[in-house]
């Protein structure tokens, strides 16, 4: 039933990358939350059995990236499991602290975990904002009804 119900709520969609043993990793996720202004806190879900999720369990810091409606083909590909996320054409680069930060996105953010608290399933990360960049352009991506999609004007 759950899942059932949240097919119906509109979710911004972000990528959260992070590096691991000298390869970068990231997924899609729709559970991204401001926690706290001051400080800076964001959250994020993920499940314990993603292949992501040792890279998020050691890494220092990680990347949470914004995506614009123009990205639902990068959304899926993060979403994808066991896709070459990174290979082309995909289109990133080395950022603050070594994250991997994706070029075109709306925003991106470079957190320091500060908890990764079991939450059935999954663990709910809980990181500090450490640097970021706002100026991208474009209009959010949303996922709705099992779909990416954007806003209507």
């Amino acid at each position: 039933m759950l899942r059932s119900v949240f097919r119906r709520h509109a979710a911004g969609v972000a990528v959260i990358t992070a590096g691991h043993q000298g390869r970068p990793f990231g997924f899609t996720a729709t559970s991204l939350t401001s926690v706290s202004a001051e400080p800076a806190l964001v959250s994020f879900g993920i499940s314990e059995r993603s292949s992501c999720w040792p890279a998020v369990a050691r890494a220092e810091y990680v990347g949470v990236h914004l995506l614009g409606e123009h990205q639902s083909e990068l959304a899926a590909t993060f979403a994808r499991s066991g896709a070459d996320r990174f290979a082309p054409p995909t289109a990133w680069r080395e950022g603050p602290e070594g994250v991997p930060v994706l070029d075109g996105v709306v925003a991106w953010l470079v957190c320091r975990p500060v908890a990764r608290i079991p939450a059935g399933d999954h663990r709910v990360v809980v990181a500090e904002v450490t640097a970021g960049d706002p100026a991208g352009e474009g209009r959010p991506l949303l996922y709705h009804q099992g779909r990416f999609g954007g806003l209507r004007p």
